[in-house]
C-alpha cells in the first residue's frame, strides 16, 4: 500500500466505482463489486463525476442479450488503499434507458422516503459483527483446523495472544474507515474467537447507509490486503457459538426530545405489526442468528421463531452512557 501510493500520477486520479451486485461474492450472502477509471481532476462534488457502466449479465443482474447496467454516484469517499487524491465512489444500479433502479438497488427508494419527512431527523447508528476466517473459509481465526478452541468467555473484548485474533485486520479496517471519512465509531473483539465488531454512526438518513456499505467495502479489501476472510453470516457456525448480527439504533427528532420516551412505543409497536413483512426483506437466513435463540428452541419444543418482544434496556440508565 505504502509503494502505491508514493507514486506520482501527474495530475490525474484514480477513482473506484464500488456498487452491490445481484450474486454472492462475499461469506454470508453480499455481492460488493468495483472498478476504476480516470478522472482528470478530483471532483468538487458528485454531481461532477461520470454515470458509468458494467456488464450486468456477469453479475446475475441482466441477461446476455441486453447486459447493460448503469452506475450512478451517489457518495464519494477518500481511497485509503491508493493514498492521494484518489478517491471511492459508492453507486447505484440502474437500468440504461429510463435509468430505473434494480431490483438489487435499494437505496433510491430509501431515499425517497428519508425526503418526504425531512423534520424526523432520523439518526441511526449500526453495530456490524463479522467473523474472520482462514482462506479455506472453513476455519475461522484462532481455531484449530477441524476442531473447536476453548469454550466462549474470555474473548469478548479480549486482549492477548490466547484471547484475540485478527487485531492486525480490525486496527487496519479503522484506519482505512477514519482516511475514508466513514463515520466509524469504535470496535470491539465479540464473544466468539475470530469474531469482531465496529460500528458506524451516528449518521442521518441514508448517509447510514451509505457509510455502512463502504465500511463493508473496506472490511473486504483489508481482508483482501491481509490474506484473510471475512464473513457477515449471521450464524457461521452452528451449535452454541455466538451469532454475528447487525444491530440497528435508531431515533428521530421526537423521540430524543423531551417526553420522547412516548414516541419510541408508539414506533415500537409499528414495527410489531409489520414483523413477517420486514423478515421478508431482510431474508430467511437471519431469523435464527443468536445462540440463545436456538437454545430456546431446544429447551420450549414448538418454540416459534416469530416470537418478539420489547423492553428497556436498564444500561440506558446509568450515568456514562448517552
Amino acid at each position: 500500500m505504502q509503494a502505491a501510493q508514493n507514486m506520482q500520477q501527474n495530475g490525474r486520479i484514480m477513482a473506484e466505482y464500488i456498487w452491490l451486485g445481484g450474486s454472492v461474492t462475499c461469506m454470508g450472502g453480499f455481492d460488493l463489486r468495483s472498478k476504476c477509471r480516470t478522472l482528470e481532476k478530483v471532483p468538487a462534488s458528485v454531481s461532477e463525476l461520470p454515470v458509468w457502466n458494467y456488464d450486468g449479465s456477469s453479475t446475475e443482474q441482466a441477461p446476455g442479450s441486453d447486459s447493460e447496467v448503469y452506475l450512478n454516484p451517489v457518495a464519494i469517499f477518500k481511497d485509503p488503499f491508493r493514498g492521494g487524491d484518489n478517491i471511492l465512489v459508492l453507486c447505484e444500479t440502474a437500468e440504461p434507458v429510463a435509468n430505473k433502479a434494480l431490483p438489487t438497488n435499494g437505496r433510491r427508494a430509501a431515499k425517497a422516503i428519508f425526503d418526504e419527512a425531512p423534520e424526523e431527523v432520523p439518526w441511526f447508528g449500526i453495530e456490524q459483527e463479522y467473523t474472520l476466517f482462514e482462506t479455506d473459509k472453513v476455519t475461522p481465526l484462532g481455531w484449530p483446523k477441524g476442531g473447536f478452541p476453548g469454550p466462549q468467555g474470555p474473548y469478548y473484548c479480549g486482549v492477548g495472544a490466547e484471547n484475540a485474533w485478527g487485531r492486525n485486520v480490525a486496527d487496519l479496517h479503522y484506519k482505512c474507515c477514519l482516511h475514508a471519512g466513514v463515520m466509524i465509531a469504535g470496535q470491539n473483539a465479540e464473544v466468539m474467537p475470530g469474531q469482531w465488531e465496529f460500528q458506524v454512526g451516528p449518521c442521518e438518513g441514508i448517509d447510514q447507509g451509505d457509510h455502512l456499505w463502504m465500511a463493508r467495502y473496506l472490511m473486504v479489501r483489508v481482508t483482501e490486503e491481509l490474506g484473510v476472510c471475512v464473513s457477515f453470516d449471521p450464524k457461521p457456525i452452528p451449535g452454541d457459538w455466538n451469532g454475528a448480527g447487525c444491530h440497528t439504533n435508531y431515533s428521530t427528532a421526537k423521540m430524543r426530545a423531551a417526553g420522547g420516551f412516548k414516541t419510541i412505543i408508539e414506533a415500537i409497536e409499528k414495527l410489531g405489526k409489520k414483523h413477517e413483512e420486514h423478515i421478508a426483506v431482510y431474508g430467511e437466513q437471519h431469523r435464527p442468528v443468536h445462540r440463545d435463540v436456538e437454545d430456546l428452541q431446544d429447551d420450549v419444543p414448538g418454540l416459534s421463531l416469530e416470537l418478539r418482544a420489547w423492553g428497556r434496556d436498564p444500561r440506558a440508565d446509568m450515568p456514562d452512557r448517552p
